[in-house]
């Protein structure tokens, strides 16, 4: 079995090779590979051994042990393997099944690299295949529709900008009413917290930014919020390989951020926002650090625990299983720390899965899979097999997990395998358990 033998219908992606040529695709394929790679892929793509150890890492060929394609070098051979043997002399069927392969059978998520003895990175690699595909055109519709929206409103959900203030203003009157004094600051000079999050968050999840308002209220935190564009954090450009666009909705961050003259950047629970502006888009910008300083919401929480400014009324029961989203864990090393506030939080234990940590499994969500869609819902489902049996055999009720993704791949893993569990953000706990002053 192969890609091509599981090809699915896209609108995006046919659309997309319907504009091809082949003359189109050697000179695109050859102007990425020779002007955007370097050593780092030509090391990758001439010391792979194809010794198989990939394959006990990626979610996806656990979940289907008997299709050596769905293995990371089972990938590369697909994909970047077939360009250079050809020197990109490919055809429009060609770059449709590339395509589906590295934007919907690859979470990005790097798991492998700890599995490869001389630490190939496929998530790497899958990125530049991502990028080609950017270049010719070819994208899965529905994360196209996302980075457009990303283009035109620097959010990923085209809210309009008096939407994004009105969403702000309507969850801080609905705090008043438990919290009279409570305040969400807008456009605030020289706050010590600059509190960004994603754009689901006003467009689908506003509970999340009633609960961060909250948070911040009891700690006593001095913060803000933007009240203009640069609020979005999320990047889903990012994944689709436009880091042009990836590069324009960083700085108009960072740059938001500056204006208010703020000393630090605290960002909401997502992961792959976290990235995108801690190790991605600061460096296509050409930054060689943060112009402020940037955290994730994991240890800001953290921080405001452990110097009790947070005090809890109660603690949630447990026991809890934590799930470890890759880009602030293997991507940032908070799996400890994550451990840490979850203790704080919770009577009882932490059950881990067999996989966690640094070498925890993926939602199956990351990596802008969930945002191709509708499509390729199943084989997002399907590759979520191993993590559902790993979740299943902890025998708890409830998983922590700190990332929107996260939660939405997890909660689609859970509902496919019947497993009895409710997932929960660190704003859910803190919420529900502190303290709540004026009250």
């Amino acid at each position: 079995m192969g890609i091509h033998d599981r090809l699915i219908e896209d609108v995006g992606l046919r659309r997309g090779v319907s504009r091809l040529t082949p003359e189109k695709i050697e000179k695109t394929v050859n102007a990425v590979l020779k002007n955007e790679t370097g050593a780092r892929l030509k090391v990758y793509s001439e010391t792979c051994m194809r010794c198989g150890m990939c394959a006990t890492a990626c979610h996806y060929a656990q979940s289907h042990p008997d299709d050596p394609s769905y293995t990371p070098a089972g990938k590369v051979r697909q994909t970047l393997d077939v360009l250079l043997d050809k020197g990109g002399k490919v055809d429009p069927d060609f770059i449709y099944g590339m395509a589906q392969l590295s934007y919907t059978e690859c979470n990005l998520c790097r798991r492998c690299v700890h599995y490869c003895p001389i630490g190939i990175d496929t998530g790497y690699i899958m990125t530049v295949m991502r990028r080609i595909c950017h270049k010719l055109g070819v994208t899965p519709q529905y994360i196209q529709d996302t980075a457009h929206s990303h283009s035109a409103t620097f959010n990923q959900m085209w809210v309009k900008d008096d939407e994004w203030t009105d969403t702000l203003q309507w969850q801080e009157e609905e705090a008043r009413e438990e919290f009279p004094n409570m305040r969400i600051p807008l456009d605030k000079e020289g706050a010590d917290i600059y509190y960004s999050v994603i754009a689901p968050e006003p467009k689908f999840r506003t509970q999340l930014i009633y609960q961060a308002a909250a948070i911040m209220h009891a700690a006593g935190v001095d913060w803000t919020m933007p009240a203009e564009p640069g609020w979005d954090n999320s990047d889903m450009c990012m994944f689709t390989g436009d880091f042009e666009m990836m590069g324009r909705l960083k700085r108009r961050h960072f740059e938001s951020a500056q204006k208010l003259k703020v000393k630090r950047i605290v960002m909401g629970e997502c992961g792959h926002a976290f990235r995108s502006i801690y190790d991605v888009g600061n460096r296509w910008d050409g930054w060689m650090w943060h112009p402020i300083p940037v955290v994730h919401s994991i240890e800001f929480f953290w921080e405001l625990m452990r110097d009790g400014k947070i005090k809890l009324a109660k603690k949630y029961p447990g026991p809890v299983t934590v799930h470890d989203p890759c880009n602030v864990v293997r991507g940032q090393g908070l799996h400890e720390k994550l451990r840490e506030l979850v203790r704080f939080l919770i009577d009882g234990d932490i059950v881990e899965t067999a996989s966690h940590g640094e070498h925890n499994i993926c939602c199956t969500a990351g990596g802008g899979v969930i945002n191709c869609g509708p499509p390729f819902k199943n084989v997002r489902v399907e590759g979520s097999k191993a993590k559902a049996e790993e979740l299943k055999a902890t025998g708890v009720k409830t998983i922590v997990a700190p990332c929107h993704n996260c939660h939405g791949g997890l909660e689609d893993t859970v509902h496919a395998y019947k497993l009895d569990m409710k997932i929960k953000f660190l704003g859910d706990i803190i919420y529900e358990c502190m303290e709540k002053p004026e009250a």
